[in-house]
C-alpha cells in the first residue's frame, strides 16, 4: 500500500460512534508533539492562577459556587458547639 491510496482509517463503535483514526506515520509524527503535552507547566499554571486572583468573574462564579453549597456543607460540617 502506498501513501498515496491511504490517507486514514476510522474507527467505530457498534452505533456508528467514530472512537479511534490510524494515520500515515507522516501525519502521526505532525501531530506527536500536541499528543504528548500534559497541560500546563507548572509556571503557566502558577501564571493562570495570578490572573485569577485579580479577575473579578472569577471571584464571582466562587462566590456563587460558595453559596450553593453553603446548605449542604452546614449540615457536613459538625458544628462548633
Amino acid at each position: 500500500m502506498n501513501a498515496h491510496t491511504f490517507r486514514q482509517q476510522f474507527i467505530t463503535d457498534t452505533q456508528g460512534n467514530a472512537v479511534a483514526v490510524i494515520l500515515p506515520i507522516e501525519e502521526y509524527q505532525r501531530i506527536a508533539p500536541l499528543l504528548q503535552r500534559k497541560g500546563n507547566s507548572e509556571q503557566e499554571k502558577l501564571a493562570l492562577l495570578k490572573q485569577a486572583a485579580q479577575d473579578p468573574l472569577f471571584f464571582a462564579d466562587l462566590q456563587e459556587s460558595m453559596n450553593d453549597f453553603k446548605q449542604v456543607d452546614s449540615e457536613w460540617w459538625e458544628s462548633e458547639t
